[in-house]
């Protein structure tokens, strides 16, 4: 799916930028376990499973602000601590589960293969990333990993900005893929090439409106835009 206009550009890039909740791997049920139990701590109303998967991308502050427009400061840095410890508690009892996207460990050797550099840039923590990737063992093939622990929170494009400067790239010869409107805007602002994915949190069309220039609908279809 292209935006509408919008022609394809060709030539393969030399810097992917993915996300990754929703991208590269489904984290939506660890997600919405954990911000409901920190909701739950402080006996606050549990957001709809909808608008926390729809928070996906931001920081976690930025989410809890979105998800309890109401609290103050000090009450969304408890909710945020609250949500980490959940995480964690969930990681250390082995109940986290972040499954790749079938077919996405494959997709991402290719394009080692074809000699494109990788990168990721997430809304989750380093801590979080790391654990992520480690367990798909997959950390191996990005070479720079931006998070929110170091960056503003999507769409600010400092995440895209640092890993331009890590890998050596221009604008012009990167592109970030993600799914949510967050990650299409950050591209734009970074003046980076947008390319959706129509199997996360946000609907194709809001993608192209953010400045996606293509949004594939599986991973074989972004596997072919990419290599073609």
């Amino acid at each position: 799916m292209t935006a509408a206009g919008t022609p394809a550009r060709p030539g393969e890039p030399r810097l992917i930028v993915f996300d990754c909740d929703g991208t590269l791997v489904d984290g939506q049920g660890a997600v919405v376990s954990a911000m409901g139990a920190a909701f739950a701590q402080f006996a606050l109303p549990t957001p709809e499973a909808g608008l926390i998967r729809r928070s996906v991308g931001l920081s976690l502050p930025q989410a809890v602000r979105r998800l309890a427009p109401d609290s103050d400061d000090e009450a969304v840095r408890d909710i945020v601590d609250a949500y980490k410890s959940a995480f964690r508690a969930a990681r250390a009892a082995g109940e986290l589960s972040e499954p790749l996207f079938a077919g996405m460990a494959e997709l991402l050797g290719a394009l080692v293969a074809a000699g494109c550099t990788l990168g990721v840039a997430t809304g989750k923590s380093d801590r979080g990333l790391e654990h992520c990737l480690d367990t798909h063992g997959i950390a191996h093939l990005f070479v720079t990993l931006q998070t929110a622990d170091r960056h503003p929170s999507k769409p600010h494009p400092a995440m895209l900005e640092a890993a331009l400067a890590a890998a050596g790239a221009r604008p012009e010869q990167a592109v970030m893929i993600g799914d949510t409107a967050y990650d299409m805007l950050m591209a734009v602002e970074a003046g980076v090439r947008a390319i959706g994915v129509a199997w996360g949190y946000h609907e194709p069309e809001e993608l192209i409106e953010a400045g996606a220039e293509y949004v594939a609908a599986t991973i074989d279809e972004l596997r072919t835009y990419l290599l073609r």
